[in-house]
């Protein structure tokens, strides 16, 4: 009786299997890469750009401009049609990329026939549109152009051409030009050089005065700086890419800032300094048409100035000065331009807000035009993330930050896996969180503050889009829900992120998440699982946050249903946890954030379900720095590793990133070898794969190169593939769908 009971228990469960596997499909590869590319895009609303009259604005979609209702969201008005509009004099349509609104909303500035240059960077034919003659016109006809902004008044246009700055005029079409010294690899005027682009996340480095008379720009001489020659595959011969690229402890670019009178064509150098050797990130106008503000650091990066400086005869008073904080092991450690990058200078003309982390944390302070502390705006053991907008006419200001109501899963009320919006007082009063669910939320709002667009996605929910008013709680209107790749997820098969905390060496808490297998057995007894680390670990990143993934979560979707467990855990070095917590691997880069991955590793191995001799690692960028070293200094702990463009010695990278928080390799050469994977190349053991594009601007090839050297010479064998010609992102085409078809391949064959 207890067999056939047995048996028919057996029975059942066989049928079912075939039936549940039926009821969800799995992740494919082709899904995320392949011809069904885009089963899990989630939509967002982009593109908006708000109206000051009226309560409207405007978007961009199938290459219509259109005007819409606020409160209703019905559009109202199509401002400019491709289909419709033809270019004046010629008849010939445009293809619109993207545009902007003059500030008197009568003129639009139409982008078309767009080429990226760099990450931020690219050149484009630029056209004028006016609203009420309805006459589209060509703004220059001397060739594409750079950065092309409207002055404030909207009587002119500024850009660059050739590194070189120009104005027109939009009414006559007079073209003046600023600046006649700029060169290839020589001097540019207006625009970033690469590593400004790519460090301090700017590229146009030009800003008209508030009432349209000056123009300020950046004025960068890499004369000196070294050419990085990058070879372009595909043609018979070879062709060379050349462009300046300071390695750490290379010469930088002298940079200046100047000021020009467009009226009258009078240039007015700014009285930054006389050490060539220092950074200038940063020109702002204040709210007087006579006052320019520059950010000054010097080359350490360890010291950073406020300068005010009169547009008239460019002399410079230093308003104020942030040093860094320190730490135990190193001292004085760095000045992160991103942590002061909220300068907003208020419309009474007597004062401005500021962000630093002088007490530990990202904070707001007041600050008068001389200098001086007013007060406090924000403070507490959280960090500032992002001030979003000052309502001056009612004292408050909205920007989101870590602190959040305490979750049994973080530990904490200062939560750095989420971003929540806030309101306060400038006066430092009456803070309102204005957001309750877990997750991640940014917002957009109006010019009058009156409303803003909330977008809020956590681990397990995609973006929704909401509008609301500032004056009133709850959502006006939904704009954008991802019901339909809700639809589409409910259909296949997943394992959502399971957020947990383990410790590093020392005992410091760690974040992490973890993804299982959807047949999950967390008792070990019937299987032990094998775990994929993922890691990025740079300083200030973050790979575990409450927030939607649209990066790799899928890829391990496929993998879980291979029976993978995925990790990731940020380890010391990482962002939100405030300055000692990201400060701490300052001159020693790799050192602390290898021991961490470690000690994940080795907790892991001792967890029920985890077969302790299959643990390997995987990253990308800094993650590939990372599973490098791991696979070296740890290669008693992991199995395998895949390393995608990673550095390799700190030596070969740039001189804003690195020396930042390594010093120049003449200060500090141990920092730069001891942590180095070529140092360490004789320790590999396990099963090890190597990748990069030959076409890295970012991280050269030369990394891989100099790695395999050393492998070579140690006698370690180990796999690795270029791909010709794609940069850092290493994607086009069919790219992607090959890379992650050989790195699944890889890992189900060694781990």
């Amino acid at each position: 009786m207890t067999l056939t009971r047995s048996l028919r228990r057996l029975f059942l469960l066989l049928l079912s299997i075939p039936a549940l596997s039926q009821s969800k499909k799995p992740v494919t590869l082709d899904d995320i890469w392949g011809s069904n590319a885009g089963t899990f895009s989630q939509r967002t609303v982009e593109g908006v750009n708000w109206m000051k009259t009226g309560g409207f604005y405007t978007t961009l979609d199938g290459g219509r401009i259109v005007k819409f209702n606020i409160v209703t969201g019905a559009p109202v008005d199509t401002l400019f049609d491709e289909q419709q509009a033809t270019v004046s004099g010629t008849g010939k349509p445009i293809s619109i990329d993207g545009y902007q609104l003059s500030t008197d909303e009568r003129k639009l500035l139409i982008t078309t026939q767009e080429e990226a240059i760099y990450r931020r960077s690219s050149k484009a034919t630029f056209y004028v549109y006016d609203l009420k003659t309805k006459r589209l016109t060509l703004l220059s006809k001397g060739g594409k152009q750079q950065f092309a902004t409207f002055s404030p008044d909207g009587k002119r246009a500024a850009f660059v051409r050739d590194n070189n700055l120009f104005t027109v005029d939009i009414a006559t079409g007079n073209e003046i030009k600023l600046t006649t010294d700029g060169k290839r690899n020589a001097i540019i005027n207006g625009a970033a050089d690469w590593v400004y682009e790519e460090e301090f996340s700017m590229a146009r480095a030009f800003e008209w005065s508030p009432d349209s008379r000056r123009l300020a720009w950046i004025r960068f001489d890499e004369r000196r700086v070294p050419e990085y020659d990058m070879q372009l595959w595909g043609g018979l011969y070879p062709v060379e890419y050349r462009f300046k690229y300071p390695k750490a402890g290379e010469a930088n670019s002298v940079v200046t800032v100047w000021i020009a009178d467009v009226v009258s064509g009078n240039k007015v150098k700014a009285q930054t300094g006389t050490d060539a050797d220092q950074y200038l990130p940063r020109i702002q106008w204040t709210m007087h048409a006579n006052l320019l503000s520059v950010r000054r650091m010097n080359r350490l990066q360890n010291k950073l100035d406020l300068l005010h400086i009169n547009a008239a005869t460019g002399q410079a008073t230093t308003v104020l000065t942030e040093t860094p904080g320190t730490t135990v092991a190193t001292g004085p450690t760095y000045v992160d331009l991103e942590f002061t990058d909220d300068l907003t200078y208020l419309k009474d003309g007597q004062s401005f807000i500021w962000s630093s982390e002088r007490n530990g944390y990202k904070h707001l302070y007041l600050y008068a035009m001389s200098g001086k502390l007013i007060r406090p705006i924000t403070s507490g053991s959280f960090e500032v993330a992002t001030v979003l907008g000052v309502d001056e006419t009612n004292g408050t200001l909205f920007y989101t930050s870590t602190e959040a109501i305490p979750r049994r899963a973080y530990g904490s009320a200062s939560s750095p896996l989420e971003r929540h919006l806030y309101r306060i007082g400038i006066d430092g009063q009456r803070k309102q969180r204005l957001t309750t669910a877990a997750g991640t939320y940014t917002a957009n709002f109006s010019p009058d503050f009156a409303y803003y667009l909330l977008y809020h996605s956590s681990a397990s929910a995609p973006l929704t889009v909401s509008l609301r008013d500032t004056r009133t709680s709850g959502d006006l209107r939904i704009l954008e829900s991802n019901e339909a790749l809700k639809t589409r997820l409910a259909t296949y098969s997943t394992s959502p992120k399971q957020f947990f905390q383990t410790k590093a060496a020392d005992g410091t808490p760690l974040n992490g998440w973890m993804i299982r297998p959807t047949a999950f057995d967390s008792t070990g007894a019937t299987k032990k699982y094998p775990v994929l680390l993922f890691v990025y670990g740079g300083p200030g990143s973050q790979t575990v946050k409450n927030d939607w993934d649209a990066r790799d979560f899928f890829w391990y979707q496929t993998l879980a249903q291979k029976g993978y467990i995925i990790v990731s855990v940020d380890g010391r070095g990482t962002g939100g946890q405030g300055t000692a917590f990201r400060t701490v691997t300052y001159g020693q880069l790799g050192k602390l954030e290898t021991d961490d991955q470690i000690a994940t590793a080795r907790y892991l191995k001792t967890l029920s379900f985890v077969d302790p001799n299959r643990v390997g690692i995987w990253g990308w960028s800094y993650g590939g720095y990372m599973t490098a070293l791991c696979m070296t200094l740890g290669a008693d702990v992991f199995k395998m590793g895949i390393s995608v463009a990673p550095v390799t010695n700190w030596r070969f990278y740039d001189t804003i990133y690195t020396e930042r928080y390594l010093k120049r390799p003449q200060d500090n050469a141990a920092g730069y070898d001891d942590n180095s994977p070529v140092t360490h190349a004789a320790k590999l053991r396990g099963p090890f794969l190597l990748i990069h594009g030959t076409g890295d601007d970012n991280v050269h090839f030369q990394n891989s190169v100099e790695l395999e050297d050393a492998l070579i010479a140690a006698g370690k064998q180990f796999q690795s593939f270029y791909y010709p010609n794609r940069n850092h992102g290493i994607y086009g085409g069919n790219t992607r769908l090959h890379l992650y078809t050989m790195m699944t391949e890889f890992l189900e064959k060694n781990l």
